[in-house]
């Protein structure tokens, strides 16, 4: 590859680290789609050990790829992202993807048909990934920058995604267990904070 056309792909991919999700890190402040996928690159490496039949490299590039797209079109939270929104945002992807320079063009045109037909081990373990990671950010944020609706979403979120593995029910579960604990919490606490009626 040429170093005009890297650095051709790295101002564009740059959008990533513009672009903030729905969520905030335990900081308070917004989390970038850069920081997500990073994550769940890290999720990938972490678990090597608990897939051992499964090419955690190529889950690897998928996690750092996965939401290029966004690039084009920011974060449109789940609750609110349309079919619309998924054509527009691959029509997009597409585009920019063949312009990319042979190997690469090919080997990001592979991965995203792959992550999208959701029928192979590194698809499915990264889409999984995916959702918990979101969900373990919501869980590290102040739930006062939750929605009402995220309260049940959280338990729900991701759910689908993890039933093929053990593992990742178990630590779907343990997650799980962290936001209730979180929400009961939350609700002891402005219990706690209301005046007192005498």
């Amino acid at each position: 590859m040429k170093p005009a056309e890297l650095l051709d792909i790295l101002r564009t991919a740059e959008g990533l680290k513009c672009h903030t999700r729905h969520c905030d890190t335990s900081t308070g402040r917004r989390e970038s789609v850069a920081e997500h996928s990073w994550r769940v690159a890290l999720m990938a490496v972490l678990l090597r050990d608990e897939f051992p039949d499964t090419d955690i490299q190529k889950v690897v590039v998928m996690a750092l790829i996965h939401d290029l797209g966004e690039i084009f079109t920011g974060d449109i939270p789940a609750f609110h992202k349309t079919e619309e929104h998924r054509r527009a945002e691959e029509a997009r992807l597409n585009a920019w993807v063949g312009e990319l320079p042979e190997p690469v063009r090919s080997e990001f045109s592979e991965l995203f048909a792959e992550m999208k037909a959701m029928e192979t081990p590194e698809a499915r373990l990264c889409a999984a990934l995916d959702k918990l990671e979101a969900v373990i950010q919501h869980n590290e944020a102040e739930i006062s920058s939750w929605l009402p609706l995220e309260y049940d979403l959280q338990l729900r979120y991701g759910a689908e995604n993890v039933a093929f593995s053990p593992y990742l029910r178990s630590l779907k579960a343990e997650i799980d267990q962290w936001t209730e604990r979180k929400i009961r919490e939350s609700a002891a606490g402005e219990r706690g904070s209301a005046p007192s009626r005498r």
